[in-house]
């Protein structure tokens, strides 16, 4: 019986010749990745107690993005401690005020197919697009790769998820997330991996595929794969990183899966979710009068290059209504630059929108961009919890960036596709 591609990378960093769900082995890590809240503010007294140093900073990659920039006299205590601590450890990978993790990991060039990685973050799983595991772990469970290099874990089952046909217009990855998370259940992949699979996932850019991966999270997965592709080398290949050995990390032909699950992109239609729980996702249809106070795109899922093209085709020669607010916060200052450099950035800021510096922000509930009691918001973000985004009275829509811009132009819950198809005709 063959393997998947996920028990192929943990074989390979746990030094063995294959490894089998419910195993439970040592895995040496290729990277870790940490930011400002989970980082050297939380890991930094431990290594004290212990009186141990980082085994390998070459390894190690520190990001701010969550206390970016500053907005009170906490915050800016916890950015510098991290900048001290990055000096002192000899921490060269580090990444202040320059975007979100997730999407820095991959445009600085730290990740390649078969690799073993681990980070600070429940998104974590976003590098998987790239043909890596990697997950999310705890403070303590950072402390000890900081130290030792390794780490223990029990060799999850594997899902495929598989996706024919291929989107129509308006639609995009997070639609794909958010009916899969309504179809699966949060929780469904508890501690699994999703490995995406398809005709309409080979479609996808980098970008997407990110979102998927990303988003494994919110099924209880402890991380999402897609095995790399022509699209995988080429995307490495724009960043600097040569991956010869990238068709290797496949999944058998005849890999065991704890479930197989079929899905039909292209009869797929704009999916929102509705507050409190990414679950609660139905087609857009199914929202024809809720009034929005917010529109926000932003976050390691919602406001990548990408996401901020898909807006501007809805908001090009259109206006944010007068009753509703746009926030844009791009992922990354890389992608703040592209933005700008292709017209995207003034397309979006004269239609109305509010540009934000890059970060976590409002996704996480910090710093500009939160919600007051009783405002409703649609956002590009992977959440919705209750008071994830300021107020606990406040309520949290999802949707993807077409569905924010269309919902922004409207100052309503939208379907994209009239707007595109208006733009098609004109």
């Amino acid at each position: 019986m063959g393997h998947t591609l996920a028990e192929k990378i943990i074989a390979r960093a746990a030094r063995r010749d294959s490894v089998r769900p419910g195993e439970i082995v040592t895995a040496k890590v290729d990277l870790s990745m940490v930011h400002d809240s989970s980082g050297p503010r939380r890991h930094k007294p431990m290594l004290e107690q212990l009186g141990a140093k980082p085994w390998d900073p070459s390894r190690i990659v520190v990001v701010t993005d969550h206390y970016v920039p500053a907005f009170d006299a906490e915050s800016a205590a916890i950015l510098d401690l991290t900048r001290k601590w990055v000096r002192e450890e000899g921490v060269d990978n580090f990444y202040d005020m320059e975007g979100i993790c997730h999407v820095i990991l991959p445009e600085r060039g730290h990740l390649r197919p078969g690799i073993f990685a681990v980070g600070g973050d429940s998104h974590s799983p976003t590098a998987g697009a790239w043909g890596c595991f990697m997950f999310g772990i705890g403070a303590t469970e950072m402390c000890g790769v900081l130290v030792t290099g390794e780490i223990w874990l029990k060799v999850p089952s594997t899902h495929l998820v598989r996706w024919t046909g291929r989107l129509g217009q308006g639609l995009a990855a997070k639609d794909v997330m958010l009916a899969l998370c309504r179809n699966l259940g949060l929780g469904t992949v508890k501690y699994g991996v999703v490995e995406y699979t398809g005709s309409a996932i080979a479609a996808l850019p980098m970008a997407e595929r990110m979102v998927l991966t990303n988003m494994a999270a919110e099924l209880g997965a402890q991380t999402g794969i897609i095995a790399p592709d022509r699209v995988t080398v080429e995307a490495l290949a724009a960043v600097g990183v040569s991956a010869p050995d990238a068709s290797s990390w496949q999944s058998d032909a005849d890999a065991s899966y704890a479930k197989v699950w079929e899905f039909d992109a292209s009869v797929l239609q704009p999916q929102v979710a509705a507050p409190h729980t990414p679950e609660n996702s139905a087609p857009v249809g199914d929202y024809p009068d809720v009034r929005i106070d917010q529109c926000y795109i932003g976050a390691c899922t919602g406001a990548k290059l990408e996401d901020l093209r898909m807006a501007a085709d809805i908001l090009r020669g259109r206006k944010v209504a007068r009753h509703t607010r746009l926030l844009v916060a791009p992922a990354s200052q890389r992608i703040t630059a592209a933005a700008a450099a292709d017209g995207t950035l003034a397309v979006l800021t004269e239609a109305g929108a509010i540009l934000m510096p890059s970060g976590c922000g409002a996704c996480a509930g910090y710093g500009a961009g939160v919600l007051a009691e009783g405002e409703v918001c649609l956002s590009s973000t992977a959440r919705n919890f209750k008071g994830r985004m300021g107020h606990p009275g406040s309520k949290v829509y999802l949707g993807s960036a077409y569905t924010v811009a269309a919902s922004a132009v409207t100052g309503r819950v939208t379907d994209p596709r009239p707007l595109l198809a208006e733009k098609a005709a004109a």
